[in-house]
């Protein structure tokens, strides 16, 4: 959808008429069916002043077609400047241009990261060129029209108030500048020159019409590179019930319509191959040339999906397939042939940063796509908000008027494969009662440590073997050394055996789980879940004790910048009963859940002495 539309020329006239921010403004309000707050209506307005003022070059045809604001179909993102024309050999050809009123920007280590000023402070976001080459990758890997008119896509990012460009032109950012060029305040002339390499005459704005209107359909180039990443990736590989869920999940989404729509529901517990499934329907949909997306709530799981997948921990074009659950809030219905929902027990009613839009994640997925498949465990809902249920799925597909299928995976594929520790794991927490009281006949590492330091020197010495031992914590430690400038802060310290450890840097991000130094680090449930490693270390902090046998949830120990259990004071003056119940849910599903990461062993760290003795006992083997 193209909010503004016209010729050079005619944009340019309203520039000079000092008009082209109202009716940009308008026509957004027509367009998206809703307004926008006064910093965008001023950037429209100073933004586009400058891009009129490059466009008077006499060598840019005045017969162009110039798009403002087009909103890419299955997505909420917009692309600022569009330029189309054909080239001296008459190729179609369209200059996608982010615009950006930065005046600084620091670099980071994250890949295609940078730092930069808004909401009040330095805060992260992705860089210019990463973003507008992932906009123009989404046109060429799901815009059929583009493809079939052959549209050479050029993407570029103009900076238009920025001076010094030292952070966003960093060599770590080479390969993503290579592909989509950065220009500065100063960098007017080679901005028009870029422009005039790929448009030497207009089109009177057909090119965006063909734009506009493109069929919304995977590329097979897409479809086959995808195919040879997953090719004999034994991270992927699929046995026992998985392969009759996946053979299932792609007879619904082949035959959904969206007069007959479908839902499935996929329960499993920890370690039955929820992932497995989802990335290779992932996969297999797409090279079906169906238009699919692979969605969780959490980024974690995105990001080491998509490395494990590519083989690379750089982001690609198929970054472009995994997204987050609060994108389709404004979604056209039935956009998209599948979404394939992985760690849905973790999805909120609302969207946004603050929680404030949107109607329900889960109802909007449903009428955004003709099949939506739903893998959940309901005991590793860790936060307040999580409402992936499903009683809570069937509701909004019957809102919805689709149909609802149920499976389960049952297979134990972690844990060594035993269902026995799972039990186990229930009965120590005290979530259910179970035959497996001790781990006699279980065939897992569980041992129990005195001293944190121990602990973590076992984690780094079985590292060292594939990189797949990680130590996590309960969160209650503030992360004191994510704020800028206080990174030698230790965040998690026991003064008593010297132990001083960071939550996982923010430089790591997503893929900390990954990155192989980050062994020294302790993760927390927000990255780890849905994730797992060889070996799993687990400091089971304050907010939850043993005492006389019994498990005692302290929901107040918790680190006060922990938002899993914002709301919990508010409903324990309203009902006492109530807030309980749902505070010991989301704690001991917390330690539930990271004390099942571990594929060959689990060690546990307890602040509370009385607990770990208690941990200890239960971990006890029957001999005989």
């Amino acid at each position: 959808m193209i909010v503004y539309q016209s010729t050079s020329a005619g944009f340019r006239e309203d520039v000079r008429l000092n008009r082209i921010d109202t009716m940009v403004h308008a026509a957004f309000q027509r367009r998206l069916g809703h307004s926008t707050g006064p910093s965008e209506i001023e950037s429209w307005k100073h933004s586009l002043m400058y891009m009129s003022n490059l466009l008077e070059d006499p060598e840019i045809p005045a017969d162009s077609g110039v798009a403002i604001e087009y909103k890419i179909p299955q997505t909420s993102n917009r692309i600022d400047f569009i330029l189309t024309g054909h080239g001296e050999a008459g190729q179609a050809a369209a200059v996608i241009v982010e615009l950006k009123q930065w005046q600084q920007a620091e670099a980071t280590d994250k890949d295609a990261v940078v730092r930069t000023a808004f909401r009040g402070g330095m805060q992260e976001t992705s860089h210019p060129s990463y973003q507008v080459w992932s906009y123009a990758a989404l046109l060429e890997d799901f815009n059929e029209a583009v493809r079939d008119s052959s549209i050479g896509l050029s993407p570029c990012a103009y900076l238009h108030n920025m001076t010094d460009g030292a952070a966003v032109l960093d060599p770590r950012y080479e390969a993503h500048l290579s592909r989509a060029p950065i220009f500065l305040r100063d960098d007017t002339q080679r901005l028009a020159d870029f422009i005039k390499r790929f448009i030497r005459r207009g089109d009177r704005g057909e090119l965006l019409y063909i734009i506009e209107h493109g069929r919304i359909r995977p590329s097979k180039n897409l479809a086959d590179q995808l195919g040879a990443m997953l090719a004999g990736n034994q991270a992927f590989l699929m046995i026992d019930d998985q392969k009759v869920v996946y053979e299932t999940a792609l007879d619904l989404a082949r035959r959904a319509t969206p007069q007959d729509k479908h839902v499935l529901i996929v329960e499993g517990g920890p370690g039955t191959g929820k992932s497995v499934v989802a990335i290779n329907l992932l996969v297999r949909l797409i090279e079906q040339q169906l238009n699919t997306r692979y969605v969780t709530r959490n980024a974690a799981p995105r990001a080491v999906y998509q490395a494990q997948l590519s083989g690379t921990m750089t982001k690609s074009r198929i970054s472009n397939l995994f997204t987050g659950s609060g994108t389709f809030v404004d979604c056209e219905p039935d956009l998209f042939d599948a979404l394939i929902v992985d760690e849905a027990h973790r999805l909120n009613v609302k969207s946004g940063l603050y929680g404030n839009q949107g109607e329900h994640q889960i109802l909007e997925m449903i009428r955004a796509a003709k099949c939506c498949v739903f893998f959940l465990d309901e005991d590793q809902r860790v936060t307040w908000r999580d409402i992936g249920t499903v009683l809570e799925i069937e509701d909004m597909a019957r809102r919805a008027g689709a149909r609802v299928h149920r499976l389960e995976l049952r297979s134990q594929f972690r844990c060594n494969g035993s269902d026995g520790y799972l039990a186990w794991l229930d009965h120590t927490l005290q979530i259910r009662d179970t035959a497996n009281p001790d781990l006699t006949g279980i065939d897992y590492d569980v041992q129990v440590f005195d001293d944190p330091n121990a602990m973590m020197d076992r984690i780094i010495a079985l590292n060292d073997y594939r990189n797949k031992a990680r130590v996590v914590a309960g969160y209650c430690w503030d992360w004191v050394s994510k704020k800028q400038g206080t990174a030698g802060d230790h965040d998690i310290v026991f003064e008593e055996f010297g132990f001083r450890r960071h939550w996982n840097l923010s430089t790591d991000g997503s893929l900390w789980v990954q990155v192989p130094s980050s062994v020294h680090e302790v993760g927390c449930i927000h990255t780890c879940q849905g994730l797992e490693v060889d070996h799993i270390g687990v400091i089971i902090g304050p907010d939850l004790v043993v005492r006389d046998g019994r498990v005692v949830v302290r929901p107040e120990m918790r680190s006060r910048q922990d938002q899993s259990i914002k709301g919990y004071k508010t409903l324990l003056r309203e009902d006492p009963r109530e807030a309980t119940e749902r505070a010991e849910r989301i704690v001991k599903n917390t330690y539930r859940t990271l004390m099942s990461r571990g594929q060959r062993g689990c060690f546990l760290y307890c602040t509370d002495g009385e607990t770990g003795e208690y941990f200890r006992r239960a971990a006890a083997r029957r001999e005989g």
